[in-house]
């Protein structure tokens, strides 16, 4: 029998807390309700909703003019590039995103994006490093071995473990801070403290032996209508019954980990087309909840940013459910472009709030365009990228069950005192998370430096002071005391979009992120436009200057 998709599954479930998670977010636009109509771009600077097929093409052309382009950036003669994406605007001007290799070694902060007039003529150029790409010798001092053994007692350290499993050194140039040098990259497998998996890249100076720098791989963050209540949710029909396979968003689909905490799981069957009960016994609803949070944030980023799937190319990921025991966390996982979630405690709480899966799967996009390094000021920027569209999606769903919130984590009591996990108004308030920007962001865990943009994107979007909405109050402040006038969430939104797909590279800091968000709001809004100077009033709230 030919299969063929559902689209008005009926899925049972109780109106309970919606979950969030420890990396996921949410945010909002215009007033905290339902978000205005999308405003209109008058410098055409818009992104255009790309279709699949020409979004390939965009790809395949850019591809075989790379050697043309390099010559034009004036790149040295062992310099290539290597399209990662393309997005195009209303008026026809692209920004294609490269990375960059030298000598065929992949170049770790050569990331650049080059802006184009509709015509072909070079706007602009965004590169992640300033510095000239070059180094005195492609040939290490170094072993690969040593690389590699260093790299182990980094993890080792980090983890609080006994020991960890290095994969095979790869030779880079590491050009993401300072003078470039040849580099070794190596990914240290291993289990951090909550239980997540680890992925630790370490770069190590392969002359020298010094580590240069670090980064976790695995992007924690915090869907089952345990949260979300009755959902229509997408199917797939086979000959013996029902499958939760979802072709008509690039087909994606759910798995079952039953408590493992590794292997790809179980796809989730049924006989019939109802799944889930409500209850957090029943395997099948922590399935519903990530289902539907995948649903809807592929269907946020296409009919509002134009965007088919998280990379551009209309392929669905995957999404996991019960991973391990007790685990109280969720996250993305590049490797496996793959979304996993934990139980919570007691195996009762599953994180698949639909803001979790928003957060998730913008990891995923974050990834495949800026490719924001997880770790310091680029780190908090990835994780806040997260918290504003998950946030969104939760907005943009308009569930009467999970409604929309600037808290973060409000409804899963994640920390067990009935307190949301973070307050993207005053992020201070959770104990941890900064409010504004200071000289020592870089070096603070990235789930509490992301406080800084959440707090410049509330601002943005709702303005200072006191608020009330959707039952939540409100009260931001200002670094300096001045009074911020928001724009709107809608056009927040959007302006991040923009400035994370054109603008923002792998070691984009808070400062470069303002630069980006001005000329977002610049491209969309106009040079003196309201909205130009809401973004330089906002982070200015956030000292960020």
């Amino acid at each position: 029998m030919t299969p063929h998709i559902s689209r008005k599954t009926r899925v049972a479930g109780a109106t309970a807390a919606a979950a969030a998670l420890l990396v996921a977010g949410i945010t909002a636009a215009g007033t905290a309700g339902a978000s205005p109509a999308p405003t209109a771009a008058p410098h055409g600077g818009a992104p255009l909703a790309l279709s699949t097929s020409h979004h390939a093409e965009l790809l395949s052309a850019a591809a075989a003019a790379t050697a043309q382009t390099a010559r034009e950036l004036g790149l040295g003669s062992q310099e290539k590039l290597v399209v990662k994406d393309v997005i195009k605007d209303a008026d026809g001007t692209t920004h294609t995103r490269y990375d960059r290799t030298y000598a065929s070694l992949p170049v770790l902060g050569g990331d650049l994006v080059v802006h184009s007039a509709k015509g072909g003529a070079v706007k602009g150029v965004t590169k992640a490093a300033k510095a000239d790409v070059k180094v005195a010798s492609t040939t290490a001092k170094i072993a690969p071995k040593a690389a590699a053994s260093a790299a182990r007692s980094t993890a080792v350290k980090s983890l609080g473990v006994k020991q960890a499993d290095a994969a095979a050194p790869r030779k880079v140039v590491w050009a993401a801070k300072g003078t470039p040098v040849l580099a070794y990259e190596t990914v240290v497998g291993g289990v951090q403290k909550d239980g997540t998996p680890s992925k630790l890249h370490v770069i190590t100076d392969a002359n020298t032996g010094k580590k240069l720098f670090q980064y976790e791989g695995i992007e924690t963050g915090v869907g089952n209508s345990m949260y979300a209540g009755k959902v229509d949710l997408a199917s797939k029909k086979g000959g013996s019954g029902y499958e939760l396979t979802d072709d008509s968003r690039g087909g994606h689909q759910t798995f079952d980990l039953s408590g493992s905490e590794s292997g790809d799981g179980k796809l989730f069957t049924n006989s019939t087309d109802t799944w889930g009960d409500g209850k957090p016994s029943n395997p099948q609803t922590a399935a519903v909840d990530a289902a539907y949070g995948a649903q809807q944030t592929w269907d946020y980023y296409k009919n509002v940013h134009g965007r088919s799937g998280i990379k551009g190319d209309g392929k669905g990921a995957t999404s996991r459910v019960h991973y391990g025991k007790d685990y109280v966390n969720a996250f993305w996982d590049d490797s496996c472009f793959c979304m996993t979630y934990g139980d919570g405690q007691g195996n009762n709480k599953p994180l698949t709030a639909l803001d979790v899966a928003g957060h998730e799967m913008s990891h995923g996009v974050t990834s495949a365009t800026a490719g924001l390094e997880y770790s310091g000021e680029s780190g908090g920027l990835n994780e806040a990228t997260s918290d504003i569209f998950g946030a969104s999606v939760a907005f943009y769903a308009k569930n009467p069950a999970e409604p929309g919130s600037y808290f973060i984590g409000k409804k899963i009591d994640i920390n067990g005192d009935g307190k949301p996990l973070r307050y993207m108004d005053k992020p201070s308030k959770d104990g941890q998370s900064l409010d504004n920007w200071s000289p020592d962001a870089g070096n603070v865990d990235v789930h509490y430096s992301s406080g800084i943009a959440n707090h410049f994107f509330y601002l943005l979007s709702e303005g200072s002071g006191p608020k009330d909405a959707n039952g939540d109050h409100y009260d931001s402040p200002t670094a300096d005391g001045s009074k911020v006038t928001g724009i709107g969430r809608d056009k927040a939104e959007k302006i991040w979009f923009k400035a994370l797909t054109a603008y923002m590279t792998s070691t984009t800091d808070y400062k470069a992120a303002r630069e980006a968000t001005v000329k977002a709001a610049t491209d969309l809004y106009g040079k003196d436009s309201a909205e130009v100077k809401g973004v330089e009033s906002a982070w200015t709230g956030v000292n960020v200057k």
